[in-house]
């Protein structure tokens, strides 16, 4: 198995928390041959948190783990910061593997929120957790159903405390916008600075004992004549019982896992404060937003008075080819951005904008993460997040760590670990059907919000994914 190298331009988030950590330097790159129990590949929020997780449970367990670039520098560190759980997916989770089965899951979410708030209570860094609820509203006439089947989807399920439905007025006490129309609010929900989290997680984990490689790319892995495996690096060797794939999308070239995955990308602008702009908008609380589209808009403020405007309909990438320009530098989506910005909080678009970055999202062929072995148990790997990965990234740590330790207990008998993920089309198939399906929702929901009607051309290849029962974006 070959790795992704390269990071793309860094966000807003990893420069500013790098800078507030002063001198903070790079851990050594690996050099030598080395030996280690388990050796984990990626140091964004999932590895990181497989890692603690094996030597909170394993305390003489040697852990090392390698990281190409430096600690949340990918994935993690170019998130929203956006953290809850599944309340928000129960009714979409319901229906893929039945309703106690989603319960479940979203109780792992519960878990997991709980833990990332107990972490951050006790890491001594301020990593700007705030525990504000999440708003889904309604920014169209056409999104209005969504909202309506999503607030009755979970009082039949017997989850409305989960989800509160808001007048058009109870969500302008919120956020004042002109075209919010409606709102489901979810309590659970909280934001964090991704980055901060990534580099708090680091530290705990340095603390903790695990061996911590930076600019490390993993070049190949293959077995070993030990029973094992051995990792190459540029500078040496790392040999390990077993291994833990922590990179995401790094992992979708590998033919025994890419079949169940693919890549799409999403782009966000964060503004330079404007906390007397929120202040007109009534926005003074910290509960993010996200719109009722397919390809969403998401924006949350920071406590120093920005906002992050971002948008999940970047391209998609052909295959395992997440290097390419148009994952972290499409200027089609970047523009998106700041429209969404202008059209949804019409008061902040004249905002200066302080940085804008793009980057490349695993998904899964069911829309939800996945952890599991490849053919030999060696070799453990998780993948799948779908751009919602801070808080299940601590689910599928505790996953990662337990088939590692070939346990079986709540998390491996969990769906996220034994649910059947149905295979996606070859390419080019995939990647040309699923980037005419992209364009032509796109092509909708512009119409939706202009108050027109889209060409039939784009309506009937947009309905396309509910006819085979498919997913392609949020609803």
């Amino acid at each position: 198995m070959t790795a992704v190298s390269g990071t793309g331009a860094a966000s807003w988030w990893l420069s500013e928390a790098l800078a507030s950590e002063g001198e903070a330097r790079p851990a050594q790159p690996l050099a030598g041959d080395v030996r280690a129990d388990v050796a984990i590949v990626g140091g964004g929020f999932t590895g990181l948190w497989t890692a603690l997780s094996l030597r909170r449970r394993r305390p003489d367990l040697p852990v090392t783990l390698i990281e190409r670039d430096i600690c949340g520098a990918g994935a993690s560190g170019r998130s929203a910061g956006k953290v809850h759980g599944y309340w928000t997916s129960l009714p979409r989770l319901a229906r893929l593997v039945g309703p106690d089965a989603a319960w479940e899951m979203a109780r792992l979410g519960t878990r997991a929120q709980q833990a990332i708030a107990a972490f951050v209570a006790q890491c001594g860094r301020d990593v700007w957790w705030r525990e504000g609820g999440g708003l889904k509203v309604s920014a169209a006439p056409a999104q209005d159903a969504a909202l309506d089947a999503a607030a009755s989807a979970m009082v039949a399920l017997g989850a409305a405390d989960k989800a509160q439905r808001l007048s058009r007025a109870e969500v302008a006490g919120i956020c004042r916008s002109p075209v919010f129309r409606a709102g489901v609010r979810y309590p659970e929900e909280a934001t964090v600075h991704p980055a901060r989290l990534a580099r708090a997680l680091r530290a705990a984990a340095l603390e903790a004992g695990v061996n911590l490689h930076e600019h490390t790319p993993m070049l190949r892995l293959a077995d070993d004549n030990e029973g094992g495996c051995r990792i190459a690096t540029p500078q040496g060797s790392l040999a390990a019982n077993r291994v833990v794939l922590a990179t995401n999308v790094g992992q979708i070239a590998h033919g025994g896992i890419g079949r169940r995955f693919m890549a799409f990308s999403s782009y966000a602008l964060m503004t330079e404060p404007a906390p007397e702009r929120l202040a007109r908008a009534g926005w003074t609380s910290p509960t993010s937003i996200v719109d009722a589209r397919s390809f969403l808009h998401y924006a949350r403020r920071t406590p120093d008075g920005r906002v992050l405007m971002g948008t999940g309909s970047g391209p998609i990438a052909y295959g395992g080819r997440v290097e390419a320009a148009a994952m972290t530098d499409d200027a089609a989506s970047l523009r998106r951005a700041a429209r969404g910005l202008k059209r949804l909080l019409p008061g902040l678009a004249e905002t200066p904008v302080a940085g804008r970055w793009g980057g490349a999202i695993d998904v899964s062929s069911d829309r939800f993460p996945y952890a599991g072995t490849l053919p030999g148990g060696r070799v453990a790997y998780a993948l799948g997040y779908s751009g919602h990965g801070v808080n299940p990234s601590w689910i599928i740590g505790e996953c990662l760590a337990s088939l590692v330790l070939d346990m079986r207990d709540e998390f491996t008998r969990s769906p996220f670990c034994t649910r059947a993920l149905p295979a996606l089309p070859p390419e080019p198939a995939r990647y040309l059907g699923g980037s005419a399906i992209r364009s032509a929702i796109l092509a909708c929901e512009e119409a939706e919000e202009d108050d027109r009607r889209a060409p039939a051309l784009a309506r009937a290849v947009a309905a396309l994914p509910g006819m085979f029962n498919l997913t392609i974006g949020t609803r």
